[in-house]
């Protein structure tokens, strides 16, 4: 396959659904038809970003944070991934591949801690502009069956602590968003992991496809 433009992919889904096997997965196919390519994570991926996200993530801080001031915080950590990452890339032909973007905000700060949209849309137009993924793929699980994964694997942050109402209006912030944007592809999380990971697999070749 020719690619000659390069290309933004973001992968979103509730806590447990499985997003890191599935860049994995991206990955592999990514190598196999020489794309070149970088992988970010949000928050995080710069020095500055990395330090936001180990506050945001981290429960033992000493005092508790208002829930716009982590909103504005996954921005900061935004506007930094934006202007010294995702851009030059995209810039230099090297394709980006993101865990989580700008949908993750309307689906845990909007859904998840009840945030009005309309505070997101205003800070989204300074910070991010009109940079948007031209893929997103979306991971969709139960959120009782995310959770359970998320306590098998440990080590729980202290967004992953909150009850499942939580996770519940997450996803169907998720679902609404869905709808809207034909940009967004499905995936059904639930199923067995070798069959989700080659839904991902069949669904990324197609669209490849496409990008020649």
């Amino acid at each position: 396959m020719n690619f000659l433009d390069s290309k933004f992919i973001a992968i979103e889904g509730l806590d447990g659904s499985g997003k890191t096997h599935s860049i994995n997965i991206i990955k592999k196919i990514f190598n196999q038809y020489q794309i070149p390519y970088i992988i970010v994570r949000e928050p995080g991926s710069t020095p500055l970003s990395e330090k936001i996200r180990k506050i945001i993530k981290n429960d033992n801080i000493y005092e508790n944070i208002n829930k716009k001031t982590i909103l504005l915080l996954i921005y900061a950590a935004r506007m930094q991934l934006i202007e010294n990452l995702i851009q030059p890339a995209l810039k230099n032909n090297i394709w980006v591949i993101a865990d989580r973007y700008v949908l993750s905000s309307y689906a845990y700060q909007g859904g998840g801690f009840k945030i009005h949209q309309s505070i997101i849309q205003q800070i989204n137009k300074i910070v991010v502009k009109k940079l948007l993924p031209h893929l997103t793929i979306y991971l969709d699980v139960i959120p009782k069956i995310g959770l359970q994964r998320v306590l098998r694997r440990g080590n729980i942050d202290a967004i992953e602590k909150n009850n499942l109402n939580f996770f519940i209006r997450i996803r169907n912030m998720y679902l609404k968003y869905i709808k809207k944007n034909k940009n967004i592809i499905k995936i059904n999380a639930n199923l067995k992991k070798n069959i989700v990971h080659e839904n991902i697999k069949n669904t990324l070749i197609k669209w490849l496809k496409k990008c020649i």
